[in-house]
């Protein structure tokens, strides 16, 4: 599939200038660039909520608009035909790609791999329905989640690494991807999971397009490393109903260490997540205890206090409200090359992610998921 160039500019101001022209100004002139049982968060009104994910500490605050959500707001956006353009705008940006933070501007569109060891080709690893995901996001029909191989972030402890960085899986087209939605939602998924998107958003909204077209009204979960440009970020508005990003690490030279030299992971994943939040704001539960639009963090506690988990929890108290929701998660352990390195070598304490559960308690969150309970 290919789009035409209707730009003869492809340096970054020029793309930049295009890609407004076409949006209309949604782009801004900016720089492209088991462990607890009985703790309970003293804070703002919050409740208690079991789930098979563990307890969820949180505010008894509930979706009382739930007309407003039903419907997917990439619907809206299929209607106008606005959904199969925001697609072919990121199919363009392929041509010298900058989909990612790390702005490779390999020539993808031509069979070229980038960074993320991917061309234009989609190539996926499998789709299914998924229980292990966030209980708002599984209920009693699970979460439709397709995973996609590779990845830009290519971590060095990536319990999915055979997927994400040795690359198992299927070469696809458009849409049979489409039709992977379709039948996911036929057989009961609460939502579309798309599992590290990053590089692979044009084949997404693409197909998002056509199986719009062909009757697929459940939510997109988009579900990110956390490795993200605010500017493809700003694309997406309007099509992603939950962002499900993670936000890793706090310090560039941990981040470049062990996932590939992603020395702006911080500074990318908290401007990705500011927007994501602008754009989709607090999740927050229906009657049934599924979420269908919002912000929905995870952060993996890393051991010797590698991901510097205090100062990712406060920046988000300080930055986002203290009720987004944060599944805090405790199940880290030495995946692919992780055991030579030393501070990741060995499984998380029990005491680092107790220590961890005090921290975000300290900083006034108030909407966390804390495992084993």
């Amino acid at each position: 599939m290919s789009f035409a160039n209707t730009d003869t500019n492809y340096n970054k101001s020029g793309r930049r200038r295009f890609l407004q022209k076409l949006t209309g100004g949604l782009i801004s002139i900016m720089p492209i660039g088991g462990f607890l049982s009985s703790m309970v968060f003293q804070g703002r009104g919050e409740g208690v909520h079991n789930s098979r994910a563990g307890k969820r500490y949180s505010t008894k605050r509930q979706n009382t608009n739930e007309h407003i959500m039903n419907e997917p707001g990439y619907l809206k956006l299929h209607r106008a035909g606005k959904l199969k353009q925001r697609g072919e705008i990121l199919w363009r940006m392929m041509e010298v790609c900058d989909l990612c933070p790390r702005e490779c501007n390999t020539e993808r569109l031509d069979g070229n791999e980038g960074d993320c060891h991917s061309s234009s080709q989609l190539e996926i690893s499998s789709f299914n329905l998924h229980f292990g995901e966030e209980e708002p996001l599984v209920g009693d029909g699970g979460s439709g989640t397709i995973f996609f191989t590779n990845c830009s972030l290519r971590c060095i402890y990536c319990i999915n690494h055979e997927v994400s960085i040795l690359g198992h899986g299927r070469e696809r087209s458009i849409d049979e991807l489409a039709q992977m939605m379709l039948r996911l939602q036929a057989n009961g998924a609460k939502n579309i999971n798309v599992v590290t998107p990053t590089h692979y958003s044009p084949h997404i909204v693409l197909a998002l397009d056509k199986a719009a077209a062909d009757g697929l009204t459940i939510p997109l979960v988009y579900n990110t490393s956390g490795y993200e440009k605010a500017e493809i970020i700003k694309l997406l508005e309007g099509i992603v109903d939950i962002y499900l990003p993670d936000f890793k690490y706090f310090d560039s030279a941990t981040a470049a260490k062990y996932s590939n030299g992603a020395r702006k992971y911080p500074e990318m994943a908290k401007s990705a997540l500011i927007e994501m939040h602008r754009q989709v704001g607090v999740a927050m539960p229906k009657s049934d205890g599924l979420i269908n639009k919002g912000l929905m963090i995870r952060h993996l506690v890393l051991p010797n206090n590698v991901s510097n988990t205090n100062q990712v929890l406060k920046w988000i108290a300080h930055n986002l409200p203290r009720d987004t929701y944060i599944n805090l998660m405790a199940q880290y352990r030495p995946e692919y090359k992780a055991s030579n390195f030393p501070k990741l070598s060995r499984s998380l304490k029990i005491s680092e992610y107790k220590e961890a559960v005090r921290q975000a308690e300290a900083a006034g969150l108030t909407n966390v998921n804390v495992q084993g309970g």
